[in-house]
C-alpha cells in the first residue's frame, strides 16, 4: 500500500476545479490510496529537473503532480494536462540540510534568471554576501546549487527578484544577511521555518522531511481520512511552523502567553491547542473569548476540526460573561438580574449630579458620570478594592486626573451610591458578576477536580483567545477556575487590537506567564500590513505584560495590492460605489461568504445592507466591532470620514481627562485597524466629504 501525503497546494487546486472534475479527481486519489486495480499509475516526466517527480492522471484532461520515493507519494498539485507536465518538468524537490524540512524549487525559472544576474554583476558593486563564505551559507541550509547565483548578486533588489522562486527556508535567512544581519539572525529566521529540531538530516530521506513539514504535507492512511482532509478548511489540517510548535507542545510548566499581530494565526493556535488537550483526556477544557459572538464562531470551527464526538464534548466554548453568570446562578440558586446599560448610565448621572461628602456634608466638587464609571471599572473593580482605605492607598494606573484624599472620598461615596442603588433593586453588572464568581471559585480551587462544592466550575485547562479585551476581574475568575498545574492557562492576544479600555499586566492578577511572540502575518501581504500599521499608529501598546509591546519585526509574506481608498462627494454616491465594487467582486468569482462590509455606525450598516439587498447582493455587513476575530478574502470599510471615525460620542472631553481621551482615540483607531486587517486579498476603504484623520496620507 502506498503512503500518501497531500500538500495544501493540491487541495487548493482541487477546490478550483469544476465540481464534476473535482469529484472524479477525488475518486482517482482514493483508488490510488487503496492500491486498486483501476488506480492511476505514476508516469515519468521527460526532461524533468527531478527524477522523483511524476504525474498521475486524475480526471479528464487533468493530472496530479506527485513526488515518489520508494512507497511514499507526495501529491503536490493538480492542474490541466499541459500545465501539470510543465510544472513537473520545472520543479525539483530538496531537503534543507540545516533543519531537515522539505523544499520545492522552481529550478527552470532560476536557470532562466541566471544570465540577467550575470550581466548585472558585471556592472560592478559590492557583492551582497561577500562577508560570508560558502561554508557559512551552507551551514544555514543554503542549497549548494544556489551559491553561484548568490555570488552574482550586488543588491537586495537582486535577492528580492528571486524571492518568488525560492522556498521560504532559503529566502528568509538570506534576506536577514542581506539586510546586514548576522548568522545568528539568519538562524532565527530559519528556526521560524521548522516545527521541531532535527537531530540528524539525511537529504535523501523524503519521508522524514515530510513529517518534519506539517505545513507542507499531511499523511492520509485511508479513504475516510482523505475525505475529511478534502472537506475541511486548510487551517484544520495545515499549520505554519510557529503555529504548529506552540499548539502541539506537549507540556508547558507555567501559564503561556502568545502575542502576535493580525493574521499571525492566534485563533487557529487556540483551536488546535484545545483539540490537542481534548484528545489527551486529562480533564475538562474551557476555550474562552471575550464575546458570545466570537464564542459561537469558535465553537463552530472546533466542530469542524474535531470529528470525534466524545473528544469534542471535553471542550466547553464560551465567553467570560456567561461563565460568570452561570457560576453565580448555581451558587445562589437563581439567575442574577442584570442592569441595562441605559439604567446604569442613569445611575451614574444621578451620582454625578449629587453632592456626596463625608458624614453627609455637601461638597462643591463634582465628577462627570463617565469619569466615575471609569474610576469604578478601571481602578476599584480592577483591583478588587473593598474599602475606602484600600482605595485611598491604591495606585491609579492609566488615570491622569490626580485625586487627593478628599477627592477619593467623594469618588468612593459616589461609587457606593451606585452600588447601593443596584443592590436595592437586586441588579448587578457583568463585571460585578465576574468578581463575585472569582470569589466563589477562589476559596478552594485545589479540590475542583475532586468532590466539588455546588457552584464551582472545574476546568483542568483553559485556553483564552482575544485576551487583550478581558478585564482584571475576568482574569481573576479565570485564574480561580483552573488549578495551578502544567498546561493550566494558554493565552493568546494582541494589545494592538484592543477594542475596550482594559489594560492589565497578567502578573498583577496572579498569572505570571512565559511569553512567545508571533511576527509573521500569513493573511496580510506587506502592502496591506504596512498601511494598516500606519493607520493603527504603529506605536507601542500596553497590556498583558509589564511595559509596552511594539510592532517591531511584524511583517507579511508574499505580495498583494495596496488598499483601495476612494473619496466620494456625497454619502449616496459612496453607497452606490460600494454596491458597484461588491458586484464586481462577485463577477470575478469571489464567493459571497468571502466578502464583508463594515462601518462604524448602525445607521451606515443598515443603509449599506439595504442597498446591497436591493441589488440582489447578500454578504456580511457589520459594525466595526462585529469584524473581530473573522477573516475574509475581500473587505469593504465604508464611512471612514471625519465626524464618523472616530465617533464623537465615544470620546472623553479633553478638559475632563486628557489621558482618557487619548485612550479613547487609540481605541477608535484599534476598531478601524481590526476591521481593515480582516481582508486577506483586497481591502476597499471609502468616505464622503473629508477623510478620517486616522487614514494614512
Amino acid at each position: 500500500m502506498p503512503r500518501l501525503a497531500i500538500s495544501p497546494e493540491f487541495l487548493h487546486g482541487l477546490g478550483a476545479l469544476p465540481r464534476p472534475v473535482r469529484r472524479e479527481a477525488i475518486l482517482a486519489v482514493r483508488r490510488f490510496l487503496l492500491n486498486a486495480s483501476t488506480a492511476p499509475h505514476p508516469e515519468r516526466v521527460r526532461n524533468g529537473r527531478d527524477p522523483r517527480v511524476a504525474t498521475l492522471r486524475l480526471a479528464d484532461r487533468h493530472r496530479g503532480v506527485v513526488v515518489r520515493q520508494d512507497d511514499v507519494y507526495w501529491l503536490l498539485t493538480v492542474l490541466p494536462d499541459a500545465e501539470a507536465w510543465s510544472y513537473a518538468q520545472r520543479h525539483r524537490i530538496g531537503v534543507n540540510t540545516a533543519v531537515g524540512i522539505v523544499e520545492v524549487w522552481d529550478a527552470e525559472a532560476l536557470e532562466r534568471i541566471e544570465p540577467a544576474l550575470r550581466r548585472a554583476s558585471r556592472s560592478g558593486g559590492r557583492p551582497l554576501f561577500e562577508d560570508f563564505c560558502d561554508t557559512d551559507l551552507l551551514n544555514i541550509g543554503v542549497d549548494a546549487r544556489l551559491l553561484p547565483l548568490l555570488r552574482m548578486m550586488t543588491s537586495e533588489a537582486h535577492l528580492a527578484a528571486v524571492e518568488p522562486l525560492l522556498p521560504r527556508s532559503q529566502f528568509a535567512p538570506l534576506s536577514a544577511l542581506a539586510r546586514g544581519g548576522s548568522l545568528a539572525a539568519a538562524w532565527r529566521e530559519l528556526d521560524a521555518c521548522r516545527c521541531r529540531a532535527a537531530d540528524e538530516v539525511d537529504p535523501e530521506d523524503l519521508l522524514t522531511a515530510l513529517r518534519r513539514s506539517p505545513d507542507r504535507a499531511v499523511f492520509t492512511a485511508d479513504a475516510a481520512e482523505l475525505e475529511r482532509i478534502v472537506a475541511q478548511p486548510h487551517w484544520c489540517t495545515f499549520l505554519y511552523p510557529p503555529q504548529h510548535t506552540y499548539a502541539n507542545w506537549p507540556s508547558y510548566d507555567e501559564p503561556v502567553l502568545i502575542t502576535g499581530g493580525a493574521g499571525t494565526g492566534k485563533t487557529v493556535i487556540a483551536l488546535h491547542r484545545a483539540a490537542l488537550l481534548a484528545r489527551a483526556a486529562t480533564g475538562p477544557i474551557l476555550l474562552v473569548t471575550f464575546s458570545q459572538g466570537l464564542a459561537t464562531e469558535l465553537s463552530a470551527r472546533l466542530d469542524m476540526m474535531v470529528g470525534d464526538e466524545l473528544v469534542r464534548k471535553r471542550v466547553e466554548v464560551g465567553n467570560v460573561d456567561r461563565i460568570a453568570h452561570r457560576i453565580v446562578s448555581e451558587a445562589e440558586g437563581r439567575a442574577p438580574a442584570l442592569v441595562s446599560s441605559d439604567d446604569l448610565a442613569g445611575l451614574w448621572q444621578e451620582a454625578a449630579a449629587g453632592r456626596f461628602g463625608r458624614h453627609g456634608k455637601h461638597s462643591d466638587r463634582r465628577f462627570g458620570s463617565a469619569f466615575l464609571l471609569r474610576e469604578w471599572e478601571q481602578v476599584i473593580l480592577a483591583q478588587d478594592l473593598r474599602t475606602l482605605e484600600e482605595y485611598q492607598a491604591a495606585a491609579r494606573p492609566g488615570r491622569s486626573v490626580p485625586l487627593d484624599a478628599g477627592a477619593r472620598t467623594l469618588v468612593w461615596e459616589a461609587v457606593q451610591h451606585v452600588i447601593g442603588r443596584l443592590r436595592e433593586t437586586g441588579r448587578r453588572t457583568l463585571l460585578q458578576l465576574a468578581s463575585e464568581a472569582a470569589g466563589l471559585l477562589g476559596r478552594a480551587v485545589g479540590d475542583l477536580l475532586g468532590d466539588r462544592e455546588p457552584g464551582r466550575e472545574p476546568y483542568r485547562h483553559i485556553v483564552v483567545d482575544e485576551a487583550q479585551d478581558l478585564h482584571p476581574a475576568q482574569w481573576r475568575l479565570l485564574r480561580a477556575a483552573v488549578p495551578a498545574a502544567p498546561n493550566d492557562l494558554f493565552i493568546l492576544g494582541d494589545p494592538h487590537q484592543r477594542m475596550f479600555d482594559t489594560r492589565v499586566a497578567l502578573a498583577d492578577v496572579g498569572i505570571p506567564v512565559r511569553r512567545f511572540h508571533l511576527k509573521l502575518s500569513y493573511r496580510l501581504p506587506p502592502e496591506m500590513l504596512s498601511w494598516g500599521v500606519r493607520l493603527r499608529g504603529g506605536g507601542p501598546a500596553d497590556g498583558l505584560v509589564a511595559g509596552n509591546a511594539g510592532l517591531y519585526g511584524y511583517r507579511g509574506l508574499g505580495h498583494g495590492p495596496r488598499p483601495m481608498v476612494r473619496e466620494y462627494v456625497t454619502p449616496a454616491a459612496e453607497i452606490a460605489g460600494l454596491v458597484s465594487t461588491v458586484a464586481d467582486w462577485l463577477q470575478e468569482g469571489v464567493p459571497t461568504a468571502e466578502i464583508a462590509v463594515a462601518a462604524r455606525t448602525a445607521d451606515l450598516v443598515r443603509t449599506a445592507r439595504t442597498a446591497l439587498r436591493e441589488a440582489g447582493i447578500t454578504v456580511k455587513v457589520a459594525m466595526l466591532h462585529g469584524m473581530k476575530g473573522l477573516e475574509f478574502r475581500r473587505v469593504a470599510v465604508i464611512g471612514v470620514a471625519d465626524g464618523i471615525v472616530p465617533a464623537p460620542d465615544a470620546l472623553t472631553p479633553a478638559a475632563e481627562d486628557p489621558t482618557a481621551r487619548a485612550h479613547d482615540l487609540q481605541r477608535e483607531r484599534g476598531l478601524l485597524y481590526v476591521a481593515c486587517t480582516r481582508a486577506g486579498e483586497l481591502l476597499y476603504v471609502s468616505y464622503s466629504g473629508r477623510a478620517s484623520p486616522f487614514l494614512p496620507v
